[in-house]
């Protein structure tokens, strides 16, 4: 008995320690392989549809890959160099704004007493803002190496993935702790909240964003790319979306006198906000979803602690709580918390 005892303690040490070391060697490309199975879980539709048509697995999973590279990869490879020029346009120009002096024509006697303190502010914020920008744009191009090697696993990660989903999915179900009723209730529970954050929040935040990209490059507004970038960004956050970047584009544009412009990109930005009620129930209809509050947390917190990927997973490790939460309850959720 003690010897058996002494096994089972070896053995879990053994696997502890292996948990660990995996750990750490996946650990400089767990960015990469979390990518891989949010595109591999976005692209499954297409892989299913090309499925049917090739009946080859391997086939398949290729022509999915392929079409994400010519759909993704090569236009930022193209665009990346007028992201750069764009980029220090915009740290350019910020530096050249005299806040203090825009904001007491603007309210002169609102901003008689503290124009100076709130413009500094302001344009300190501007200054790091548009410095984040450019580091991000100067490290891209340094650590393209890095990058490649990333995205090869990526593209490893997502072929991998699409064609043998059954076989992950069945091996996550055997290493599952819960009786069939319960994984069932998990796996559905699972799968309609991921479709409803990715598609209903993440998809369509980008459409948004690229609606109210469209209005920058129509009225001619500069830097029309990196505004473009920074709206479909924002047009992932609940609540706030687009209107983030269009609104003070629009007020600029007014400054400027250029009325036309700014009535132009109001215009395609009470598009986007409005696209959101007409394209929402098409894409998520009969899914889980979360308030819009959970969701904003999730991603702010997400932010924090992994990045931008975090803009995805937090989210999602908000709403897997909430479901196992529910499932140890063994009780309906409150509708406060996931409606259906």
């Amino acid at each position: 008995m003690e010897d058996v005892y002494l096994k089972r303690i070896v053995t879990l040490v053994i696997l502890a320690v292996l948990i660990v070391l995996s750990f750490l060697l996946l650990k400089p490309i767990l960015f990469a392989i979390v990518t891989g199975l949010i595109l591999a879980f976005i692209f499954t539709p297409l892989y299913n549809w090309i499925y049917k048509r090739t009946k080859s697995k391997n086939l398949s999973a290729f022509l999915t890959c392929l079409f994400l590279m010519i759909v993704i990869i090569l236009p930022i490879w193209f665009l990346v160099p007028l992201l750069i020029d764009q980029s220090f346009k915009i740290y350019l120009a910020s530096q050249q704004i005299d806040f203090v002096a825009l904001f007491q024509s603007i309210f002169p006697s609102l901003f008689e007493q503290f124009s100076g303190e709130l413009g500094s502010i302001i344009s300190s914020f501007v200054t790091k803002m548009t410095n984040l920008l450019l580091n991000s744009v100067s490290q891209l191009i340094l650590n393209f190496p890095a990058l490649f090697l990333q995205l090869l696993v990526v593209f490893f990660t997502l072929f991998a993935v699409v064609k043998d989903k059954e076989k992950l999915i069945s091996y996550v179900k055997s290493l599952s702790p819960f009786s069939k009723d319960v994984e069932k209730k998990l796996f559905e529970s699972s799968k309609g909240i991921t479709t409803s954050l990715i598609y209903g929040q993440v998809i369509i935040g980008i459409m948004q964003g690229i609606i109210t990209g469209i209005g920058f490059f129509i009225f001619r507004v500069p830097n029309a790319l990196v505004l473009t970038l920074a709206a479909s960004l924002a047009g992932i956050f609940p609540i706030i979306g687009p209107a983030l970047i269009w609104i003070p584009v629009a007020i600029f544009l007014f400054i400027g006198g250029n009325i036309f412009q700014a009535l132009g990109v109001i215009a395609f930005g009470v598009v986007a906000s409005f696209a959101d009620n007409f394209i929402r129930p098409i894409i998520v209809s009969k899914r889980t979803n979360l308030p819009p509050s959970l969701i904003l947390v999730g991603i702010i917190g997400g932010l924090f602690l992994f990045g931008i990927l975090g803009m995805i997973l937090g989210p999602l490790i908000i709403a897997y709580f909430l479901i196992i939460l529910d499932i140890y309850r063994n009780k309906q959720t409150p509708e406060i918390l996931i409606r259906a």
